[in-house]
C-alpha cells in the first residue's frame, strides 16, 4: 500500500500515544516522513526514547489528567493515534487490574481530554483478541465480540467507549483490529524490544540465535493441515502505513469505522518455525507441548471492509520477508548487548 502525504499534512498536528513502543514508533516515523507535525506521549515503561525518530517526545502517563490537559491544551491537535497500553495476554490473566487501568481507564482519560480540547479524529490500536475463540475461515468485523481474557476485554471496552463518545461529540474514529503483527523496519532502527517475548516469530528468532535453548509448539492436534494453529501474520511497516491511510480517510471526511487489519491468509506454527529456520540457517530445537487454553485453531482476517474504505490491497509481503526482518532485528539487539 503506497501512502502519500496529505495535501495539508505539514499543517496537521498528530499526537501519538505510546509512540516510543513497537507499533507506535513505526507509525510516528512514517508520519514524520509524510510531513505531519508529530508529538509522541509515552511513559517509557516499555518504549524506548531512541525509537522516537520523528517529532517531539513528551514523557508522561495517560493517567495524569493534568499532563493530558497541558499537552493537548498547548497544541491544537487535529488527530490522536492511541497505541499506549499493555499487550501480553498471559499477564492480563494474572494481573487484570493493570490491564483495565492501562488499557481501559487510561483510554477514557485520553478521550475526555480529546473532547475537552476539540480533537476531531481518533485512531485506536485494537486487536483481534476482541473476537475470542472465533474459528471461521475468515473472521469479519461482524463477528460477535467474545474476548476470553482481560487484554481482549479491555480493548473491547475501549472500542465501546470510543463509539459512545463519538455519538455524543464531534469525534470521528477508526478502530483498527490488528491480527498478528511482526517484523521490523528495513532500516534496522525499529523493532520489538520488550523483555519476555511471547510472540511466536520473535520466540523462534531468539531460539535460532541461541538466546533460548529450545522453543515449544503448544499442541499439534488442531483441525488444520499440519495440526498446529494458524494465524494471519502482518508486517509492522504495512500496518503503520495503514494508520496513515486511516488518517487520510478521516481527513477526506470518511465516517467512523471499525476495520480488521490482516492479509487474509494464514500461516501455521510449523510454517513459521520452518521460515525462521530457513532465514537463519539454524535447525534449532523444538519440542511439542500441550495445548494452551484459549488458542483457536485458526484466526485469519477478512479484510474486505478495509479494502473498501481505503482502496487498500495486500502488497504481497510474505512470511519469508516478515521473518527475515524480525531475525535481522533480533541480531542487532543481541549484538548491542555484547
Amino acid at each position: 500500500m503506497k501512502i502519500a502525504a496529505s495535501k495539508n499534512s505539514s499543517n496537521t498536528r498528530v499526537l501519538v500515544t505510546g509512540g516510543a513502543g513497537y507499533i507506535g514508533s513505526h507509525v510516528a516515523k512514517q508520519l514524520g516522513e509524510a510531513g505531519y507535525d508529530v508529538t509522541v506521549l509515552d511513559n517509557l515503561s516499555t518504549g524506548r526514547r531512541e525509537a522516537v525518530l520523528s517529532g517531539e517526545l513528551v514523557v508522561g502517563d495517560l493517567a495524569d489528567r493534568a499532563l493530558l490537559d497541558s499537552v493537548l491544551g498547548q497544541r491544537q491537535f487535529d488527530a490522536v493515534m492511541h497505541f499506549a497500553g499493555s499487550i501480553v495476554v498471559p499477564e492480563s490473566v494474572i494481573d487484570p487490574i493493570k490491564y483495565y487501568a492501562n488499557n481501559t481507564a487510561n483510554t477514557l482519560e485520553l478521550l475526555g481530554a480529546c473532547v475537552r480540547h476539540g480533537v476531531g479524529r481518533f485512531i485506536f490500536s485494537s486487536t483481534a483478541a476482541v473476537y475470542g475463540m472465533a474459528d471461521r475461515e475468515l473472521v469479519s468485523e461482524d463477528e460477535p465480540l467474545a474476548p476470553i481474557n482481560p487484554y481482549g476485554a479491555s480493548k473491547m471496552m475501549s472500542e465501546r467507549m470510543i463509539a459512545d463518545i463519538a455519538l455524543a461529540h464531534p469525534l470521528k474514529y477508526v478502530n483498527l483490529r490488528y491480527f498478528n503483527v511482526a517484523g521490523a523496519e528495513d532500516g534496522g532502527r525499529l523493532g520489538q524490544s520488550g523483555a519476555g517475548a511471547t510472540h511466536l516469530i520473535r520466540v523462534a528468532c531468539q531460539t535460532a540465535l541461541g538466546m533460548r535453548p529450545e522453543m515449544t509448539i503448544f499442541g499439534d492436534d488442531y483441525p488444520t493441515p499440519d495440526g498446529t494453529c494458524i494465524r494471519d501474520y502482518v508486517h509492522v511497516e504495512d500496518l503503520a502505513r495503514a494508520h496513515l491511510e486511516a488518517l487520510a480517510y478521516l481527513e477526506r471526511g470518511g465516517d467512523s469505522a471499525v476495520l480488521n487489519f490482516g492479509y487474509g491468509r494464514g500461516s501455521s506454527v510449523r510454517e513459521v518455525i520452518a521460515a525462521v529456520k530457513q532465514a537463519s540457517g539454524v535447525d534449532f530445537a523444538v519440542r511439542l507441548g500441550a495445548r494452551r487454553a484459549g488458542d483457536p485453531a485458526r484466526l485469519v482476517a477478512s479484510n474486505e471492509k478495509l479494502k473498501a474504505a481505503f482502496g487498500w490491497e495486500p502488497q504481497g509481503t510474505g512470511l519469508e520477508e516478515i521473518t527475515r526482518s524480525a531475525l535481522a532485528w533480533e541480531k542487532r539487539l543481541l549484538e548491542a548487548k555484547r
